[in-house]
């Protein structure tokens, strides 16, 4: 198995971060902004991905297992591209001299593909909007996210 790890130092209070991550609108604002579904546990969370001018990327929809607040969220990816699909995402946060600490994870990927080097570069962005959302108000979700190759 792969795993996709990060670990970003985020200047805010824990509870910012947590509620960035476990909310339709948090979301919405550091990740994608067409997100629908339920962020609850045992719910599903829909992401779709689309160009400015609306023709869609990708989607994927992400089953919640674990909200511990303020500490720890992990999804599974029940449905989505072939290689996501078994994945988990996980969140894990910590307050450490004046930052929250995110430790990142997308894990369990049967195997190292182009797409896990495409989504550990995604991922970095992402954690850089999620952020600058968190810290400043205002993220790059997609489709206004950084462009980092042919694939978006």
């Amino acid at each position: 198995m792969v795993d996709i790890l990060h670990r970003i130092g985020i200047k805010s209070p824990v509870v910012r971060i947590y509620n960035a991550i476990t909310t339709l609108e948090g979301l919405a604002a550091w990740w994608t902004e067409d997100v629908k579904g339920n962020p609850q546990v045992g719910g599903r969370i829909e992401f779709s991905f689309l160009t400015k001018s609306g023709d869609l990327l990708g989607r994927m929809v992400m089953e919640v297992l674990v909200l511990d607040d303020n500490k720890f969220v992990r999804w599974s990816c029940v449905e989505g591209p072939e290689e996501w699909v078994g994945t988990d995402i996980t969140f894990q946060l910590s307050e450490q001299d004046g930052q929250t600490i995110v430790l990142f994870g997308h894990r369990n990927w049967r195997e190292a593909v182009e797409a896990t080097y495409h989504c550990s570069m995604k991922w970095a962005t992402f954690l850089l909007s999620l952020r600058e959302y968190v810290e400043t108000g205002t993220g790059k979700p997609s489709p206004h996210d950084l462009k980092i190759d042919n694939w978006n």
